[in-house]
């Protein structure tokens, strides 16, 4: 059945990908969207619903061809949070320091950060140009550390008022939200005739749909097999709420951001917290289901590992220690999906041919929210340029002797990936989650 701008389709998942997905459908004159989700928007489980995400025009990838994709779709992104009167609002360019302690860090530095190619980019080496970049408040030591300064171009974006913009916008183009449960919380998939052609949700509702779009984050593998090509994925983040009189200080500083220790940003205007986040290369909570086989499932908890916390204190040590032992005024973990290879998984499913899916974040997803819902649809129109849809299809063979503890070149802590049923000890901020917007 052709595709028309009536045709009844269904999003499931709020998220990131999944309100972008929706306002792009909008924009493209889709007038028959409707978006399902457990939690009311913005969800407090999404990995969207936060104060600051980095927002850069920098790649990931290692091979040349990969970069080159990736390049396209990153400065796609960048565009958006830059001109895009929906989002321009939210993004703040602060600048963003880029560094690295060791040889294998600094090594992988080189891969993401070409100073070559921009002007803007200035190497910093020596601890007293460290602190330069914000004399008030940068007093620590940072030893051993190296790296650049990306003057412009880059910084953050207040996530959970661009996410709920992106929302909000769908919905004044006519997108239908359905959220909380039960009557947003999907259950399952229909599958019919070797196809999927929508979803019921926990009140017993079925939704039925020509097109079924899967943006559900680290939660996708409860719907669908995905032959091992989601690991479900978990980071650590906290706050430090300053005191008033401090908040200026702060202003303006750049992101600093150590692919080894962590990073950490300027306070937000609404709250005056700084978040923190201690880098490396992730949690899992391996299961083993009563099929045999052993998967990451994600789980909601608003604390983080004790050990998670004394990184936290010593990124701050050598960075702003004046910071490194005020109690932390909120704490969580954040899932998100990595691929094989952590490039992004959008493509039309090739044995159910009207389920897309947006999937596979990869730890890396949030700055592509005012253009991923772009790409998505185009799959879903088999618009996708095929340079791109070969890098980003189903692709299960990629993941068929999937190491589950691949590190994915990612460093930091103990330098591998943990899992959360190795943990001893949590922190015990007393806190609630931050308000809904």
């Amino acid at each position: 059945m052709a595709i028309t701008k009536s045709s009844s389709i269904l999003v499931i998942g709020a998220g990131t990908w999944g309100a972008s997905t929706a306002l792009h459908m909008a924009r493209r004159g889709y007038n028959n969207v409707t978006v399902l989700d457990p939690c009311p928007v913005p969800s407090a489980i999404s990995a969207g619903n936060d104060v600051n995400k980095i927002i850069s025009s920098g790649q990931y990838s290692n091979r040349k061809d990969e970069i080159e994709i990736n390049e396209i779709l990153a400065e796609q992104a960048f565009n958006g949070w830059k001109n895009d009167p929906l989002f321009q609002p939210y993004y703040h360019d602060t600048g963003l320091l880029m560094s690295a302690s060791s040889p294998a860090g600094l090594q992988r530095l080189g891969i993401r950060v070409r100073p070559e190619k921009d002007p803007d980019v200035v190497e910093v080496s020596k601890p007293e140009q460290f602190r330069q970049l914000a004399p008030q408040v940068l007093k620590g030591e940072f030893s051993g550390w190296k790296g650049y300064h990306i003057r412009s171009g880059a910084g953050w974006a207040h996530a959970r008022n661009s996410l709920l913009a992106a929302i909000g916008e769908a919905k004044r183009l006519g997108v239908q939200f359905v959220t909380g449960s039960p009557q947003g919380r999907v259950i399952t998939l229909i599958f019919e005739n070797n196809d999927v052609k929508g979803s019921v949700t926990a009140d017993g509702k079925i939704w039925r749909a020509e097109q079924t779009i899967l943006c559900a984050g680290a939660s996708a593998g409860q719907f669908l097999d995905f032959k091992k090509q989601l690991r479900p994925t978990a980071w650590t983040l906290v706050h430090i709420a300053l005191k008033p009189e401090e908040r200026a200080l702060y202003k303006n500083m750049p992101v600093i951001f150590n692919i080894e220790k962590g990073f950490f940003f300027e306070p937000d205007e609404e709250r005056g917290e700084i978040k923190i986040c201690d880098e490396h290369p992730g949690y899992t909570n391996m299961t083993q289901s009563s099929h045999g086989d052993v998967r990451s499932i994600p789980f909601e908890k608003t604390q983080v590992p004790l050990e998670s916390e004394a990184r936290v204190r010593a990124l701050l040590s050598e960075t702003v220690p004046q910071l490194a032992d005020r109690p932390f005024s909120f704490a969580r973990i954040c899932w998100c999906a990595d691929t094989a290879n952590r490039e992004f998984l959008i493509d039309r499913h090739p044995d159910h041919p009207s389920l897309i899916l947006g999937c596979g974040a990869s730890g890396r997803g949030f700055k592509y929210l005012p253009s991923i819902g772009n790409l998505i649809v185009d799959a879903m129109e088999d618009k996708m340029p095929q340079k791109i849809h070969e890098l980003i299809k189903w692709n299960p063979d990629l993941a068929s002797k999937r190491n589950w503890t691949d590190t994915l070149g990612r460093f930091g802590g103990p330098n591998r990936v943990m899992d959360f049923h190795d943990v001893k000890e949590w922190t015990n901020v007393k806190h609630g989650d931050p308000p809904r917007l």
